[in-house]
């Protein structure tokens, strides 16, 4: 071996930079590129497989246990048969962006994969190189920019169909997905803070001595929540509609349209749960007590804690699924809209305030900004509790008229419900003779 290739060999530090990804060769970026083209598709077929047994096992139920050993077959069976059914297109739909559609849904979904980091420095075929595709300084916005441009999709799949239950599917599907959007970046915006970066290598390194899931674990826990509303899982799959009976905006879609945006969705779900391992839960980095070990977080080893955090939280996904009950609209949106982006405004700040502080220490700024920040948290408290108590106090108050004029003493409900003793229900009304000859045709 030359004494000049010694420098080219020589192990760099364990923790990629961004500096790492200026010197990739081009068949090396193509072939991680398929490594992670693989890999999404084949954790679809997992997740579609172990969803189903998981919640056969919850429900009392084998699940899938015919193609192959223990069902395990059968996703190929299904991407089989997808396919080979006929694609039907109405008559009466835009065909260009009613094919467009479920094409940049499934395209979407892959690219917000790229700024994952997956494992450390490792060599592959004697070239030193970074386990992810790539990293940029404002890597995390990509993520957001892809989740923005995916809600055309949707929206352009409703709208094309030309089904109003479609177009209710997708309205309400981009109206969750917008909101809940906008809770993730704020909760992202606090590990921003901490960690001084966007670049998801920076963010991995910067938890080195603690996971963000503990030191800012009220972002955590509100990301837990974004992470099934921006992927449309129960208990917040809103596009399906309890009284329309459809699918929501695929609802006019079959054969491989249809199965791009069944891709799309298990492959953000993925996407979504490899971002919460890398803001929150160390990226590749081993949990303790593994991480006592001097090699736990060298070669190989990482990309083994990062599916393991990654499947734990895929896990949950199913967990969700087969225990809670689907929650009404109104109730989604305003968990969304008056619970967690106010908290997480609120949260920002003490983060905020917090971290200047550290920087600057002799100034007083960071005092005053954390007692502001105090007394703006009971102020909402107050004003919480005493638009709830007024809220309550008309509430009775109209319960109790409608009660006076209705004559009875039966409660209301709170939610808008059907009467259920009409009159036609006891035949009142009814010309039984007339409906004798509908019926026999008489």
């Amino acid at each position: 071996m030359q004494a000049g290739a010694l420098p080219v060999l020589a192990a760099p530090a364990a923790d990629p930079t961004l500096a790492d990804f200026n010197q990739l060769i081009w068949w090396m970026v193509l072939l991680k590129v398929g490594i992670v083209f693989v890999f999404l598709l084949l954790t679809t077929m997992f997740m579609i497989w172990a969803e189903r047994r998981v919640i056969g096992r919850m429900q009392n139920r084998p699940g899938p246990n015919r193609a192959g050993p223990f069902g395990l077959l059968q996703p190929v069976a299904d991407a089989l048969k997808l396919p080979l059914k006929e694609d039907i297109i109405p008559t009466r739909v835009d065909k260009l962006v009613f094919v467009v559609a479920p094409v940049l849904s499934g395209a979407i979904s892959f690219v917000a994969f790229a700024i994952i980091p997956w494992g450390t420095v490792v060599s592959i075929f004697h070239h030193r190189t970074p386990l992810q595709v790539t990293d940029l300084p404002v890597a995390v916005l990509l993520v957001l920019a892809m989740s923005s441009i995916g809600v055309y999709g949707i929206v352009l799949a409703g709208w094309a169909s030309g089904s109003p239950y479609s177009l209710l599917g997708a309205l309400r599907s981009a109206a969750q997905v917008i909101s809940y959007e906008i809770v993730m970046g704020l909760a992202f915006v606090a590990v921003f803070l901490d960690a001084g970066s966007l670049s998801t290598t920076a963010i991995v390194t910067a938890q080195v001595h603690g996971w963000y899931a503990w030191v800012l674990a009220p972002s955590f826990l509100i990301y837990l929540f974004t992470m099934v509303g921006e992927t449309n899982r129960l208990p917040f799959d809103l596009p399906e509609g309890e009284g329309e009976l459809v699918a929501g905006y695929h609802t006019e879609y079959s054969s491989m349209k249809f199965a791009m945006f069944y891709l799309a969705e298990y492959i953000n779900m993925t996407t979504v749960s490899a971002l919460a391992v890398t803001l929150f839960l160390g990226g590749w980095r081993a949990p303790w007590p593994l991480s006592l070990w001097s090699g736990a977080n060298t070669g190989w080893w990482p990309v083994l804690w990062f599916l393991v955090k990654v499947f734990i939280l895929l896990f949950c996904y199913i967990w969700l699924r087969g225990t809670l009950p689907r929650v009404r609209y109104d109730q989604l949106m305003a968990i969304g809209w008056k619970f967690l982006i106010p908290v997480s405004i609120v949260w920002i700040l003490l983060v905020a305030t917090v971290r200047a502080w550290r920087l600057d220490s002799h100034s007083t700024a960071p005092y005053v900004v954390f007692g502001l920040v105090i007394v703006l948290i009971l102020a909402l408290i107050t004003m919480w509790d005493s638009s709830a108590q007024q809220r309550a106090a008309r509430f009775a108050a109209a319960e109790e008229t409608d009660l006076a004029e209705a004559g009875t003493t039966e409660p209301a409900t709170g939610f808008p419900v059907p009467p259920l003793d009409l009159p036609h229900y006891h035949g009142a009304g009814i010309d039984h003779e007339t409906s004798s000859r509908e019926v026999t045709g008489a």
